[in-house]
């Protein structure tokens, strides 16, 4: 496939911190995909969910369904936009890498605790989990990812943490753009979990098919289903509704973004970064009634009676797991109390923050459980 001019091209990267032999018959993107998704990172999303905590059912997605729905749908549109697949494929599946278990309550929960030491960001974990926390080659830490990749994780930044984090962190302080295939990854995000959210939640019967279609977009497609299949099942009715609408915000940010990028007569990956506005964008009328769809998941999934109860009780498993483990570090295995130790002694608190921090940020869901059962039950005994 031949690249547009302003895509993202290995032969032209920063490369990466620490030199290496080329790949052979791999593309640079190539073996940073193949690192990725044989890291201990990336087999650790099986066991994390996104809105329902994974042991309450075999079908709700978990992190790692949802890094592959994301890359699928990126590389499609990269495709298409004569962008690079391989690198909007990295950075999918790694995008993840650093969220906790149960998900964004459990983020909250984790950087309420982190708040005097620094706070915790999801994106800037998954930075950290393939810069320094991988530990697999004898050369270098981390997985030692090319920039453009490390580029794309980190979508989001406090200017504070920016500061700490060298290349990779200066478009957050000087306020431009990364690679065209970040912002087309950052926006497949988008479309997967909120579409994923809406089968999810009905599945779960928190949400009902007659709620979802105060969305507009939701009825618009939901009607069509309606009139070309008349009566069908609630589960063809669900599956046939979000896979329309999935294709309805593709093919839109598709088309759209080729407007914008023949506006902006951007002629290369220097031009894309320039710019103080992404040019992988929506048309107004889609960007409106994508805003009412997440409007209507926040108020009627995730802020949900049952949902919220259980966000609760995770909230407080990653509250009492850190304060425990921080207040005695030796609790963790000895890897991470080794490391705690050094850390603390160049950092002071902080940096055995930092490593607790680390150790519950990387737990599953389920591992969270247990561990907690076995540092509070008194009868859990090992």
């Amino acid at each position: 496939m031949t690249l547009a001019p302003y895509a993202a091209d290995d032969r032209r990267s920063r490369g990466r911190h620490h030199p290496e032999p080329g790949p052979g018959h791999r593309s640079e993107y190539q073996r940073d995909r193949d690192r990725i998704i044989h890291s201990a990172a990336f087999r650790r999303l099986e066991y994390k969910t996104q809105v329902f905590v994974n042991h309450e059912g075999d079908l709700f997605r978990t992190r790692l369904t949802h890094s592959i729905e994301v890359a699928q749908i990126a590389r499609t549109m990269a495709r298409t936009l004569g962008l690079n697949e391989d690198l909007c494929e990295a950075v999918s599946l790694a995008h993840d890498l650093g969220h906790t278990p149960f998900g964004h309550a459990g983020q909250d929960a984790l950087n309420a605790r982190m708040k005097p030491y620094g706070g915790f960001e999801h994106n800037a974990q998954s930075l950290r989990v393939v810069d320094e926390l991988e530990d697999k080659y004898a050369s270098f830490r981390g997985l030692n990812l090319m920039f453009d990749t490390r580029e794309g994780i980190l979508k989001h930044c406090s200017a504070a943490r920016a500061r700490t984090l060298g290349d990779v962190g200066e478009r957050f302080l000087n306020r431009t753009q990364p690679s065209l295939e970040a912002q087309l990854a950052n926006r497949a995000d988008e479309i997967a979990y909120n579409n994923h959210d809406i089968d999810d939640g009905l599945r779960a019967r928190l949400l009902t098919i007659e709620q979802l279609r105060e969305v507009p977009l939701f009825r618009r497609h939901h009607d069509e289903v309606l009139a070309r299949y008349g009566d069908i099942s609630a589960k063809q009715q669900r599956h046939e509704t979000t896979r329309r609408i999935i294709n309805t915000l593709v093919v839109d940010l598709t088309d759209s973004s080729r407007r914008a990028l023949q506006a902006a007569g951007v002629a290369s990956i220097e031009d894309v970064r320039a710019r103080a506005e992404p040019l992988i964008r929506f048309s107004d009328e889609i960007q409106h009634e994508n805003e009412a769809l997440k409007r209507f998941l926040r108020e009627h999934l995730y802020h949900h009676h049952q949902v919220y109860r259980i966000m609760v009780k995770a909230q407080r498993v990653v509250r009492e797991l850190f304060a425990a483990l921080l207040a005695d570090p030796r609790l963790m295995p000895p890897d991470f109390f080794d490391a705690a130790r050094q850390l603390e002694s160049r950092d002071g608190e902080t940096g055995r923050a930092r490593v607790v921090a680390d150790y519950v940020a990387g737990m599953t869901d389920r591992f969270a459980l247990d561990e907690y059962e076995r540092l509070f039950d008194p009868r859990r005994l090992r």
